[in-house]
């Protein structure tokens, strides 16, 4: 079958993005990486255009079994040879370099800073922390009411601190490996803990992409996010208490399938946290990256991995293959989500590019200038459940709209739990539906998307009535 898209970019690059170059009007002429309004020139309408493109073959990852990361990095670049084109016809092309290093260094601060995170969760994991959890779960007997119960409680508060996306896959094996025979109980279990993981990542720096950005930007302290909390757990609560009316009766047979924690497993856990408090020192009392801090644990973690390698193999506990060459660190470091960072790359790039060409200054002046900033923020969460957060989020802190530090709480809460209204909307959900694919989907949780909005709509009037006085 010939390719409706085939020519189609190549012919608009050709024909568009060689028009027009001087219909530029500069918003400014200021120094440094200050953008330029090149949005009504060929090349900026291109660039739009090709961004769109490459986010719908995003978007399209299930069908055309495509990563993620592939179009975005290919639109990245062409963005960017874009915006160089744009700025030399109007003869500012030193701007170039400044907007694009500033975009860079989000970048490398942002990747550095989960590289470390995911060794972690990966050594934890290879440990065997997350299995014995989730054997201890299973092993237990809850009944269907009481596992929807602890899963939500557990994603909501491990999420904090693991991710949502790790969270959400722990918790989610909990559910298939307790109720396989029960898909519509499994639905809905998956609902609540996409939800919950979701909205427990909205009030910690660690729990999500887009609150490490707002973190990281210094727009939000790192204790300023606590003021989240109860909206948060509303955000979860609201929908959990109505789909809990609805659980199936019964009690799924037992488990002794118990496993063991390998040996350091604990003290990796304490590095872990230990890793987190140097970060928030790092950047709370000498003002230095919290990405510093992360790779400083990391440092620590790879001496611990070597200690564990020679105290184990100088007390023959086991075979060097068995024991000591899984838990090298470079291991850990090499599972770790490429594609994700990847992805990361091209976005932050692709947004930066268009910002380059005024298409962020645009879209704020809209936004927060003409609705005003509650119903902008508003606005970003239901964006963020049709279009990935991370874009988004990105894209809003890059705009930098002057609000009140209410308004960056609000829009940090938005951003991360708008996702949940869809399945598609977070990583955790589009994670889920293939862990349990065929029985939680697309359709599945589009049932009780009123439930989730309710919630959403709950949790935006708690922090506007809570936090008040920032506002």
């Amino acid at each position: 079958m010939k390719n409706p898209f085939r020519g189609w970019l190549l012919g608009l690059l050709l024909l568009v993005g060689w028009c027009s170059p001087l219909l530029a009007v500069a918003s400014g002429s200021g120094s440094g990486g200050e953008a330029i309004n090149l949005t009504g020139t060929g090349f900026g309408i291109t660039a739009l255009i090709l961004f769109v493109f490459a986010y719908a073959l995003v978007i399209g990852e299930e069908h055309i079994h495509m990563r993620k990361s592939k179009p975005v990095i290919v639109a990245a670049g062409v963005i960017w040879v874009l915006v160089a084109l744009a700025y030399g016809s109007v003869g500012a092309q030193d701007k170039v370099t400044a907007i694009l290093d500033h975009n860079l260094l989000e970048y490398a601060q942002l990747m550095l800073f989960l590289l470390a995170a995911m060794t972690f969760i990966n050594t934890l994991d290879e440990r065997n922390m997350f299995a014995a959890l989730r054997s201890w779960l299973v092993s237990k007997g809850f009944s269907l009411y009481w596992i929807f119960w602890i899963t939500g409680v557990l994603a909501f508060f491990i999420s904090p601190v693991a991710d949502n996306l790790t969270t959400a896959l722990l918790m989610a094996a909990v559910l298939v490996a307790v109720a396989a025979d029960k898909p519509k109980f499994v639905a809905m279990g998956c609902i609540n803990i996409v939800v919950a993981a979701n909205a427990g990542g909205a009030w910690s720096p660690f729990g999500d992409i887009t609150t490490l950005m707002v973190w990281q930007a210094g727009l939000v302290k790192f204790g300023e996010f606590f003021a989240l909390f109860v909206p948060s757990v509303l955000n979860w609560l609201v929908p959990a208490l109505i789909m809990s009316f609805f659980i199936e009766k019964g009690k799924p047979a037992a488990m002794n399938d118990l496993v063991e924690i390998k040996r350091g497993g604990f003290v990796v856990l304490v590095l872990f946290i230990a890793t987190i408090a140097t970060a928030v020192i790092f950047h709370n009392s000498l003002h230095l990256p919290p990405v510093l801090g992360m790779m400083t644990g990391l440092g620590v973690l790879k001496v611990y991995g070597w200690y564990l390698k020679v105290s184990d193999h100088d007390s023959g506990n086991d075979t060097e293959e068995e024991s000591v060459g899984r838990f090298d660190i470079f291991n850990q470091l090499q599972r770790a989500e490429w594609d994700t960072l990847m992805f990361f790359y091209g976005v932050i790039l692709c947004v930066g590019g268009l910002g380059a060409f005024g298409y962020l200054a645009m879209v704020s002046e809209l936004l927060y200038t003409d609705m005003g900033a509650t119903w902008a923020n508003v606005m970003i969460g239901l964006l963020s459940a049709v279009v990935d957060n991370i874009p988004v989020m990105f894209a809003v802190t890059t705009m930098n709209p002057d609000m009140s530090h209410g308004q960056w709480l609000l829009v940090t809460l938005t951003a991360g739990v708008g996702g949940s209204l869809l399945s598609i909307g977070s990583a955790a959900g589009v994670a889920l539906m293939g862990q349990a694919r065929g029985v939680y989907t697309f359709g599945s949780h589009l049932k009780w998307t009123w439930a989730v909005a309710l919630g959403y709509i709950v949790s935006i009037w708690a922090h506007l009535w809570i936090n008040a006085a920032l506002m």
